[in-house]
């Protein structure tokens, strides 16, 4: 034992232990342990300046506008984590590890959500993203982070580029990149390239600084924990910032789906008729209330029948389990993954299956799962469920050491005749007492009919129940050979179980025993007591005619009784009075006499061991408490508003009084006195100079005097802080906006402090964090019959306006690497909000703020505006379009992003027209137009139009001509020429077109091949059909025929008059051959070789010129190359050499001028 080593103790260098540790450590020792604020001062001012205004631009950078986060602090929904990545990247792996992390568990076949609970305030949701783009759109919309992984041996492929541009669509939630499948990497060289290259293309997507986290390899099925362990607790620290557009809508991610749909109906129809569908979740965003429409993508718009709110699943550890720091291991373990196969169980559409082994027996497991353990607790099932709550024993207190024992049917300690002596009106009391607490959820007109009357009912016992009682089915009124198990009657109504005894012995009303064990049984009322006051009279009509039921003997004297007391007591009580009134004593809410004796109706038969006793007793008011809205006044609590000091010390609360007189329990200057309370309690207690209502008004008018102080001390404060220290007590924007924000929480939160949550959920909705049980109804049925638990389900609510539809105009964007361009009228699928659908947009562009003019395609790397008929989206909303979304679609298939502008239901656009014609009768400045119109009405339209031709001359539309239809006549600024076309510019207004096509692809068995509206040349591409071709759109040669002028003439008398250099020269044309075009030279062969050979060497001479020249300058470039070399060094030499003569230079004046300086000291010295 000596030689054992122990394990030296580490102390904590961070956590609250070792901030405390220092904290008491540091005490008294701020001045030797302190910041030395001077040790570290700049020594450049201009150096001070620039770290000052680094370190607030970094300060300023980590705001954000501030939130208002709809998330309840108390009960946080479980933050979705989202596994994201393309097919062989290890996302059932990575999820598997991180499950196994958290709850040591192990799931084999995981598909869903899986919810786990990750710390003492915090659960985690776990869904995997299929590599189909519709899953990876809809995860983008609801997940808070998102884990996404990259194959490290093979980089980014094109999924994690189009998730990345959806997630920036949908509001960008938090981004962790895990690179995978490093371990094939063998170089470790290699290996550090890839991730530092990885890393920064990864940092380029997200932000600079983003994590990125290394998965080396795979052992055991499952990644190393270290690495695991890492990456959680990265995500458990994470903080998420709530997203606007989640912020401002409900929404719910199931995890559970079930078809309540009646067999019957799924059978008669074939399994073509509409189900009833209920979702399960956690809701999400904001409240939900109930009659919103909800969207669930790829199915459609849907009804909500019911919202029911259900018992936490995976409910955080409650403060009295979970006292330590660390979260224990019994709440690790809880998991929730309905469609998984936790512990065995599998939950699927419409039944559960539990799993077992092949070689299942009862002793032969250790550690049994779930499914199983359900399997051998069905198996140890001795006694039904019945019968186990027959054996199960009450005890009324904790403590108590006699179980309660309940005993039905007559009562054989009483003979009939001592019942009818005993027991007498106060059953009835009890009875009606005891309908109250039943009904207590009822309506308050319910509630007070059940109840007491006045003190004079307790007299009068024999009337009916005015409001029929809650009826509880009960054994008491059976005969005994009745009573056994298995043959208990069940009747429709009371009248067929109570009052039909056969038994001459009749006990009389049913009545229960509560008998403590070995102590007699004592009587306790029940419903049917109220009966007995009843069957005073009754005995000898029972004689008489037995099958009568009982509430139906004696009518018209109970009717006789019950108008006779409602005579006497024209309103019931005000129980709401009674019972929450401190003032009144037990006796005056159960109606005792005014001689301070209880009445009959309030006498229990009870023994001495009761447990609730009159302890002290007091006289009850004879006067009746009437139910209204306005409290009755007594004339001489008036009398006290005759002093004139008590009316002049309210004075000054009034507009019309005199500001000179204070209020009480405030100075002159509205400040409140020191002892303003005390006063007012000294007041309360000498109570004897005033009654019991001047005492409570005199309290009232102190209360508006503290609250009046409380109101000029927050202004005389708000006055200090603006005028006396402006700087230091103003606070910058983002806190007080965080302040404001929290302020507001905490009212609402203190506002429905105390309700019921049914109740609240009817006023605010059903809050985020809530587990809840939602059924749809009229769902496809296809969605039922094509389920697939790897494919979420995610149900989305409608604001208001996003249940209507109309024209919804959009800036968009072409992406920049998508290939093609995009054309007008062509369809294109909008992920916008929670939907997904297919429409037909028209592009155009804002024309200097006068129209908006159509274009046909996208411009380049440009904005441009889009219009199309869908569903109304709040502004701001951002979206992203595809022009397919299957996996087959090459290259990149996000085809434009954007942002919503504006909701507009008659937007106009216009597009170019240009209408052509050629004049035929051309005037000075007038001709008549031709083929532009072809009716006099549509000339008509466009008088005064602005026309031009092609040359430019500008013109305007005057009047239509009778013939030809169509032509008109038109004034131009100058003349045209019967060659020159006449256009004119026109706008057109288009419409978009209706059409909405909502993808619904969680309605097909495969849910990647939904297709659209596919365009013209697709569909004849797949058909195998030509395209027909149009004669008039086809390119034809042009032949334009040559134009010919006439010459120039100028007359002969203005030839004479011009000067020389003016005058035409004209010559007339030779006719006959010059000597030079008719000479021939002919060469001899002689002369031929001759001019041959010399042609020949001129060539030889002149590319051996040329060849010399290229050669010399070869031969100077390279000796400009020596030169600029030689003089390169030669200057640098002679700027050494002036550095040296100058450095000499300069230490010769030093000490030139060190001479002349202490010459004199020198010459000193030495003497």
């Amino acid at each position: 034992m000596d030689s054992q080593t122990h394990k030296a103790h580490r102390p904590a260098q961070s956590g609250a232990k070792a901030e405390k540790k220092k904290a008491s450590k540091g005490k008294g020792k701020e001045k030797q342990h302190g910041f030395n604020e001077k040790a570290f001062a700049p020594k450049s001012g201009r150096r001070a300046d620039r770290q000052g205004r680094r370190t607030a631009e970094r300060d300023q950078t980590r705001l954000h506008v501030p939130l208002v986060d709809r998330t309840p602090d108390d009960q946080p929904p479980p933050v979705i984590v989202a596994v994201v990545g393309p097919p062989g990247v290890g996302k059932t792996t990575l999820m598997k590890s991180l499950i196994r992390r958290y709850t040591k568990q192990t799931l084999n076949h995981i598909q869903g959500p899986v919810t786990v609970v990750s710390g003492k305030k915090k659960r985690i949701t776990f869904i995997e993203c299929n590599n189909d783009l519709n899953s990876m759109i809809d995860i983008g919309k609801i997940a808070d982070l998102v884990l996404l992984m990259i194959d490290g041996s093979y980089g980014f492929e094109m999924e994690t580029f189009e998730f990345l541009n959806i997630l920036q669509s949908h509001g960008f939630p938090k981004v962790i990149g895990v690179l995978t499948h490093l371990d094939l990497i063998k170089k470790a060289a290699t290996l550090k390239a890839t991730k530092k290259a990885l890393k920064k293309r990864f940092w380029t997507e997200i932000y600079q600084g983003a994590k990125l986290f290394y998965l080396s390899g795979v052992l055991n099925g499952r990644y190393p924990d270290a690495e695991i362990l890492n990456l959680s607790r990265f995500i458990s620290v994470m903080k998420f910032r709530p997203l606007v557009f989640r912020n401002t809508h409900p929404y719910m991610l199931a995890d559970r789906f079930e078809d309540l749909t009646p067999r019957e109906e799924v059978r008669q129809s074939k399994g073509k008729c509409d189900r009833t569908v209920t979702v399960y979740g956690y809701l999400r965003g904001t409240n939900y209330r109930l009659g919103t429409k909800v969207h669930v993508p790829g199915v459609g718009d849907l009804e909500v029948k019911s919202v029911q709110i259900l018992g936490d699943p995976c409910p955080l550890p409650d403060a009295e389990s979970e006292k330590r720091r660390k979260l224990s291991e019994k709440k690790k373990l809880l998991i929730h993954a309905p469609m998984s196969d936790v512990g065995g169980v599998i939950y699927d559409k419409d039944a559960v299956y539990i799993n077992v082994p092949g070689n299942f027996t009862k002793g032969g497991i250790e550690n049994p799962g779930e499914g199983e353990k359900m399997v051998l607790d069905l198996q140890d099932v001795n006694s039904t469920l019945d019968d186990q709550v027959a054996k199960s024993q009450i005890r009324l207190f904790g403590s108590s050491s006699q179980p309660l024992s309940v005993e039905a049917g007559p009562s054989t300690l009483r003979s009939d005749e001592e019942s009818d002596e005993d027991v007498s009106d106060e059953e009835d009391a009890y009875s009606d007492l005891d309908d109250d607490e039943e009904m207590g959820s009822e309506d308050e007109d319910e509630s007070s009919e059940d109840g007491f009357d006045d003190d004079d009912e307790s007299a009068a016992g024999d009337h009916g129940r005015s409001a029929p009682r809650n009826v509880r089915r009960t054994m008491q009124g059976l005969p005994a050979q009745d009573r056994k198990r298995g043959d208990v009657e069940y009747a429709d109504s009371d009248s067929d179980l109570g009052g039909e005894d056969d038994d001459d012995d009749d006990p009389g009303p049913s009545r229960r025993f509560v008998r403590f064990d070995g102590d007699e049984a004592v009587d306790v009322p029940s419903d049917d007591d109220g009966m007995e006051e009843e069957g005073e009279g009754e005995d000898e009509d029972e004689d008489e005619d037995e099958d009568v039921p009982r509430w139906k003997v004696n009518l018209s004297e109970k009717a006789r009784a019950a108008f006779e007391d409602s005579a006497r007591s024209k309103r019931r009580k005000d129980w709401v009075k009674l019972i929450y009134n401190s003032s009144a004593s037990p006796e005056a809410i159960l109606g005792q006499s005014s001689s301070g004796e209880p009445s009959s109706s309030q006498a229990p038969s009870m023994d001495d061991d009761d447990f609730f006793t009159i302890a002290n007793s007091a006289p009850v008011k004879a006067d009746e408490e009437l139910d209204q809205a306005k409290e009755p006044l007594n004339p001489d609590d008036l009398k006290a508003w005759g002093d004139e000091e008590l009316l002049d010390s309210i004075r000054n609360l009034f507009i019309t009084g005199s500001s000179s007189q204070p209020a009480e329990g405030v100075d002159e200057n509205g400040e409140p006195y020191e002892d303003a309370d005390g006063d007012a309690r000294s007041d309360q207690e000498d109570g004897e100079e005033y009654s019991d209502g001047e005492g409570t008004r005199k309290a009232t008018l102190n209360k508006d005097a503290a609250a009046l102080a409380a109101k000029k001390a927050e202004l005389k404060r708000k006055f200090d802080e603006q005028y006396d220290e402006p700087d230091a007590a103003k606070a910058d924007f983002y806190t007080e906006a965080k302040e404001a924000m929290a302020r507001q929480q905490e009212l609402n939160r203190a506002e429905f402090e105390g309700i019921d949550p049914e109740a609240r959920a009817l006023i605010e909705g059903y809050r985020p964090g809530t587990y809840i049980r939602m059924e749809l109804v009229n769902v496809p049925a296809e969605m039922v019959e094509h389920f697939d638990p790897s494919y979420p389900i995610v149900v989305g609510g409608l604001l208001p306006a996003e249940e209507r539809f109309g024209y919804v105009q959009v800036r968009i964007k072409r992406h920049r690497w998508f290939a093609k361009t995009l054309k007008t009228n062509d369809p294109l699928i909008f992920s916008l909000g929670w939907r997904r659908f297919q429409t037909v947009p028209i592009y155009s562009l804002d024309d200097h703020s006068i129209r908006m003019r159509m274009l046909k395609y996208t411009p380049e790397h440009m904005h441009c505006y889009a219009t199309f008929y869908g569903p109304a989206a709040l502004p701001n909303t951002g979206f992203c379009a595809f022009n397919a979304l299957g996996r087959d679609t090459p290259g990149f298939r996000v085809s434009a992003t954007g942002v919503v502008l504006d909701i507009d239901r008659s937007t106009r656009i216009v597009k170019k027209l240009k209408l052509t014609g050629v004049p035929f009768k051309i005037f000075k400045n007038t001709a008549f137009i031709k083929d532009m119109f072809s009716s006099a009405l549509e000339v008509a339209k466009f008088e005064g139009a602005n026309i031009r031709t092609v040359s430019g001359i500008r013109g305007q539309v005057k009047k239509a001509l009778p013939k030809p239809d169509g032509a008109f006549r038109a004034a131009f600024e100058d003349k045209i020429l019967m060659s020159d076309i006449v256009f004119l510019r026109a706008w057109y207004s288009i419409q978009p077109r209706k059409f909405y096509n909502p993808v619904t692809s969680l309605l097909l068995s495969d849910k990647e091949r939904w297709q659209g509206m596919r365009l013209t040349g697709q569909v004849r591409r797949e058909q195998g059909v030509k395209t027909p071709t149009n004669v008039n759109s086809l390119y034809k040669p042009i032949e334009r025929p040559a134009r010919r002028f006439n010459p120039l003439k100028v007359p002969k008398k203005l030839q004479a008059a011009l000067p020389y250099a003016s005058k035409p020269k004209v010559m007339k044309p030779q006719h006959r051959a010059t000597y030079m075009q008719k000479r021939a030279v002919v060469l001899e062969p002689e002369e031929k070789k001759a001019l041959a050979l010399l042609q020949q060497v001129r060539a030889l001479r002149k590319d051996q010129v040329a060849r010399r020249r290229e050669k010399q300058e070869e031969r100077r470039a390279a000796h400009r190359k020596k030169v600029e070399k030689e003089e390169a060094k030669k200057s640098e030499k002679e700027k050494e050499k002036r550095k040296e003569y100058m450095r000499a230079a300069g230490m010769k004046s030093k000490r030139e001028t060190e001479a002349m300086e202490g010459g004199r000291s020198n010459k000193r010295r030495k003497t």
